[in-house]
């Protein structure tokens, strides 16, 4: 495997963990509309609340399966967790463009959605 395709799987990873677990009640430069925190970025974006969690443990378990994947290389598992990775991410820029968020707070899903598109790809 590929060394960046592993720093790729490391930096999604780690930044996901690091937005849904040690940031998820903090008020951050790229939350969308501004919120404080994440359930008030979701309302934002006039998703319902139950979506925070199903949207948390999904990204939550790509990451895992990104991570796994470094050390059990099934091809499968990379994939799965790229790809889902992938349309979150573009559902991410999509949200921040519904809520007319300036470009720059679109950047890290952009970022992830490429990362994800070269682990789907190699």
């Amino acid at each position: 495997m590929g060394t960046l395709i592993i720093i790729f799987k490391l930096i999604i990873a780690l930044g996901i963990l690091n937005v849904w677990l040690l940031r998820f009640n903090k008020k951050t430069e790229w939350r969308g509309g501004g919120a404080a925190n994440m359930n008030e970025e979701f309302a934002k974006y006039g998703l319902p609340s139950w979506f925070v969690p199903v949207v948390g443990f999904l990204k939550l378990t790509f990451a895992a399966l990104l991570v796994v994947s470094i050390f059990y290389p099934a091809y499968e598992l990379a994939l799965i967790g790229s790809v889902g990775m992938a349309v979150l991410m573009i559902g991410a820029i999509g949200m921040h463009i519904k809520v007319n968020d300036e470009l720059k707070r679109s950047l890290p899903a952009f970022l992830m959605l490429v990362m994800s598109a070269v682990i789907a790809l190699a």
